[in-house]
Order: structure tokens, then C-alpha cells, then sequence
């Protein structure tokens, strides 16, 4: 199939006056590349560069990846130049960083730390050691200062390295996403945690808003190059950007059930809360019909426990009302949140800024006031305008493809019923006993109906299987807890993170080559006494 190179235009041709971050390309200027691997000239904007890929994503916001090596010199030329403009603007707020420098930095203050104690440890012992002094006389009353420098620089030396780098256990943000997941799915490298989702809460959306811009919820595809990204590894900044004054657009974190979380603050400055504009719990739709959240998820705390509800887009956790260890939460900073064993987290509370008051880690800003990397929502109509004096009341999902949003207005009650098919076709009916029934018909994006995890019978991340090395290069084994299972095993498939099989068999052999395989995260499926056991597999 003929790959599509379509690059998103200069983040500054974004429509800044919208709530959901999406593009209009009506104006954008589309660049012309040159593939090395093709024999045609494609036309798109640039996103982003990662790991050695150009993130790109065309006039209907589908975002795909593709190396950089694949694009002819003059093409790869210009993606590196765009790339340090964006640093350059960004300047040290840019986490785009080389871990190997990172991570000597912290070494260095390790290093410093360990002599300046070792030297405070010398000290002592010439002091005191059997009442002997190996220091002269005179020369003994610059110990002590010596001694006191020693241990002051050991403890910030210490501090410094200990706070200056989170290393964020994967397995730890899996937990918090876990009761979800039949709408959630995840998957992590070495750099980055994704959160896949339809971007839809389970519970009953959009009632209680009493200002209301006309949009409804329409599941979104946060799916393969489009998934949220959480850094694995975040950074404190050196000065915290405060949320009044920044991000006013796309979101700033992301909810455990795979809703996304946008400020506070609209684009307008305005407490979409304090406005009227969002739901019982915290939510609305956006100019995409994107569905997300403006204040914190609280709800989620009965089933997140001591788990966080969320997860910033800087890396660091959200809590509801309660510590790690269960107890209540305790005196709140500036930023909305504190350090807990050494870690910074965040709380939700019911009230302004409900959840993030400045971003404590580094994140990049782009020029239209909104984090990026991040997913993208796609819209299927033009965006609405308000509705004054409008008031939801419900709002029900009507079989698997559709709603049922009922409003009342005047004393009137009216109804806005809307579905869609699976190529694409989005039909509005709105429905009022004065003026019958008007209908508007939009072709938009492709549904998409199954995350990896939505599928029946499986026993995901069993330890009834065991893969290794993983990650993996150019081969991997297997082996079994159960001689039973092993002779029960009918095949074995390997999927891409799109679903895509990739590899299939009915070999028991218990290695497999996946040398010609791409780098990244696939899972492996092993089908047996009609179930299916499941492990994550990252190939490097």
C-alpha cells in the first residue's frame, strides 16, 4: 500500500481560538517531499522528530511516522532545521534531551557527593581517632569549617542528584490504568509511556451544562502514532510554567479511564468550570466533539484506591484526595502538588486550580500555547457556536454507534440524536416538537473500534509464558509454566501496535527470529484451549 507523507504545518497555523487541538488546513501551505523509497512526491507539514522518525500527519489530521533516513538529503535537511527552530524556541524548556549527558550530569553530582562525604569522613577520624591528632595544632581549627562544607555539600550534592531526575517505573503508570482496560490499552519504550483510548468516559457525559457551544462527544482515535505520551523519564524544571498564563490549549494530562485533561482555563481565560461550560463530572466537548475533562478526575479515586487518577503530560503523577500510602493529603505548593519520598506528585481538589497550578516539569510549549508531543483530536464538522440559555439533561449512548443528547430550552425539550457507520459517515439529527426534524450528513475519519486489549478470553501479561530476552534484537524465546499448556499451544501470532499479524505459526519451536521486524512494542499471542495468552514485546 502506497504510504502517505503528509506533514503537519507550522504549529502556528493552528486555529488558537478553538477548545479541541485540531488543525485547519483550508489556508496551510502543504510542504512538497521527496521519498528516497518512492517513486512519487508527496505533499505534507511537519510535526515532530523522535527516535530517528518524522511524525507527520495529513489534511485529515492521520497522524503517521516514518524514518528520516527515507526522505531524500534535502528533505531531511529541512525536518532538522524545523526541528531546532522548535528547541530554539523552546529553549530549556525542551525535554528533547541526550540521556547519556543526562545521566553523566547525575553522575557527576553523585561523584561530588561520595568525595565530599569521604573527605567530611577523613576529617573525623584525623580528629578523633584514639584521642590522637594527626593534624597540627594550628592547623586543626580549619577542620571543623572543612568538616561542616563537607557534609553540607554531600547532603545538596545528594539532593540534587536524587530530585533532579525521576526514572518512572512503566509498571507503576500501567497499575493506574489497569481498571480500564477495555477502553485503555498501553505500551511503553525506554523514553516514553503511551496511552491508547477512544478518549470517552463510561460514565453519562455532557449533563448539568448550562453553557453550551452545540458540541456533542464522538469517540476519538488516540491510537498507534496518535497515543498520548507520558516521559518516562521527567526532568524539574528550572522554573515552573503556570498554567493561568500557558496551555490554553490541547491538554495537559491525561485521565486513567484515557480521557484527556485540558486546563482549567478555556483559550478565553475563562474557569470553564465557574463558566457553567462542563458536565457533573468535570467534563465537555470540545470544537472536535472531543470529549475531555477541565478540572480533576476525582471520580476515578474509587477505583484508583492509592493509585493515581492521572498523569501530567511533564511525567509526574496525579492524586486524588489521598497520599500514596492512603492517608489524607497534606499541605498542597504553589504548583498543586509536593514531594513524597522524594518524588514531586500532584492532587486534585474541588477547587481553583483544581489540579495543576504550574508545570513542575519540563515540558515543551508550542507557539499556539499547547505541549507537544501529544495526541491529535479530528473533528467531522465545522465547530459550533454557543446556545445561551441552554441546559443538558442527558446524554445516552444509543447501541455502539451513537448518542442521545437531550436539552432543554424556552421550557422546550429537544434532542440532538447522532451516529456514525464504520467508513466514516456521520449523521446529525436534531430533533424539536416545534420545528420537526433537520438533518446534516459529514464524511469524516474512520471509527476505530478495537484497542489491543479489547478481546475476549485473553489472560493479558500472564505469567503462564515467559519471553527472552525482551527487550529483543534479532531473536526471542519462550518457555511455558505447564507442560500442558505447551502441547495445548495451536499458534503463535506477533501484532504491531495498529493490530497488523505480523508474524504467524504452528511451530512449537520455542525461538523465533525477528530480525527484519522494526524497532518497537508488539504483542505476542499464543492461542490455546480457546483462549489466548498475551505478553508485551519490545524489540530494539
Amino acid at each position: 500500500m502506497k504510504k502517505l507523507l503528509l506533514l503537519l504545518t507550522a504549529i502556528g497555523h493552528f486555529t488558537v481560538a478553538t477548545h479541541a487541538h485540531v488543525v485547519n488546513y483550508d489556508r496551510a501551505m502543504l510542504h512538497k517531499w521527496s521519498a528516497t523509497t518512492e517513486n512519487n512526491v508527496i505533499e505534507g507539514s511537519f510535526l515532530m522528530v523522535k527516535d530517528g522518525n518524522v511524525y507527520i500527519e495529513n489534511a485529515n489530521n492521520e497522524t503517521v511516522s516514518y524514518p528520516l533516513t527515507a526522505l531524500a538529503a534535502e528533505d531531511a535537511a529541512y525536518v532538522k532545521s524545523k526541528a531546532a527552530s522548535i528547541r530554539a524556541l523552546n529553549g530549556q524548556l525542551n525535554p528533547v534531551r541526550d540521556n547519556t549527558q543526562a545521566t553523566a550530569g547525575i553522575t557527576k553530582m553523585w561523584l561530588a557527593a561520595v568525595l565530599s562525604l569521604l573527605l567530611a569522613g577523613a576529617l573525623v577520624f584525623l580528629v578523633t581517632y584514639k584521642g590522637k591528632r594527626f593534624l597540627h595544632p594550628e592547623k586543626l581549627r580549619y577542620a571543623y569549617p572543612v568538616l561542616a562544607v563537607g557534609i553540607v555539600t554531600s547532603l545538596f550534592g545528594f539532593s540534587k542528584a536524587y530530585k533532579k531526575t525521576t526514572v518512572t517505573n512503566p509498571y507503576f503508570i500501567d497499575s493506574a490504568f489497569a481498571p480500564y482496560r477495555t477502553n485503555v490499552h498501553t505500551r511503553w519504550d525506554s523514553t516514553w509511556f503511551y496511552v491508547e483510548s477512544y478518549g470517552i468516559g463510561a460514565h453519562e457525559m455532557m449533563a448539568g451544562i448550562v453553557s453550551w457551544q452545540q458540541q456533542v462527544p464522538i469517540p476519538q482515535c488516540y491510537t498507534g502514532a496518535n497515543a498520548w505520551s507520558i516521559p518516562l523519564n521527567p526532568v524539574l524544571a528550572a522554573t515552573p510554567m503556570q498554567t493561568a498564563h500557558h496551555f490554553f490549549r490541547g491538554a495537559i494530562a491525561i485521565a486513567a479511564n484515557g480521557v484527556p485533561i485540558f486546563n482549567a482555563l478555556t483559550n478565553t481565560g475563562v474557569d470553564a468550570y465557574l463558566d457553567g461550560q462542563l458536565d457533573s463530572f468535570g467534563g465537555h466537548s470540545g470544537r472536535a466533539d472531543d470529549y475531555h475533562y477541565h478540572t480533576a478526575p476525582l471520580h476515578l479515586q474509587s477505583l484508583a484506591g492509592t493509585k493515581p487518577i492521572a498523569f501530567a503530560l511533564d511525567g509526574y503523577a496525579v492524586y486524588g484526595t489521598v497520599e500514596p500510602n492512603g492517608t489524607p493529603a497534606v499541605a498542597l505548593d504553589t504548583n498543586h502538588g509536593h514531594f513524597w519520598a522524594g518524588v514531586y506528585h500532584y492532587h486534585g481538589t474541588m477547587t481553583y486550580p483544581y489540579m495543576i497550578g504550574n508545570m513542575v516539569g519540563r515540558v515543551t510549549e508550542d507557539t499556539t500555547f499547547q505541549i507537544i508531543p501529544q495526541a491529535a483530536a479530528r473533528p467531522v464538522r465545522p465547530g459550533q457556536t454557543p446556545l445561551p440559555g441552554a441546559v443538558i439533561t442527558h446524554c445516552q449512548q444509543v447501541g455502539t454507534n451513537g448518542y442521545k443528547l437531550t436539552y432543554t430550552l424556552s421550557g422546550i425539550s429537544d434532542t440532538v440524536s447522532y451516529s456514525w457507520t464504520t467508513g466514516g459517515i456521520y449523521t446529525f439529527n436534531f430533533i424539536s416538537p416545534t420545528s420537526g426534524t433537520t438533518t446534516q450528513t459529514y464524511t469524516g475519519f474512520i471509527p476505530c473500534y478495537m484497542l489491543p486489549t479489547a478481546v475476549s478470553n485473553v489472560l493479558y501479561l500472564s505469567e503462564n509464558v515467559v519471553l527472552y530476552p525482551n527487550p529483543a534484537r534479532q531473536s526471542f524465546s519462550f518457555s511455558y509454566d505447564s507442560r500442558q499448556i505447551a502441547n495445548e499451544v495451536t499458534d503463535i501470532a506477533i501484532y504491531n501496535i495498529i493490530g497488523q499479524a505480523v508474524y504467524q505459526s504452528k511451530n512449537s519451536a520455542n525461538a523465533i527470529e525477528i530480525g527484519n521486524m522494526p524497532k518497537g512494542i508488539y504483542t505476542v499471542t499464543f492461542r490455546y484451549n480457546n483462549e489466548q495468552l498475551v505478553r508485551k514485546l519490545a524489540i530494539e
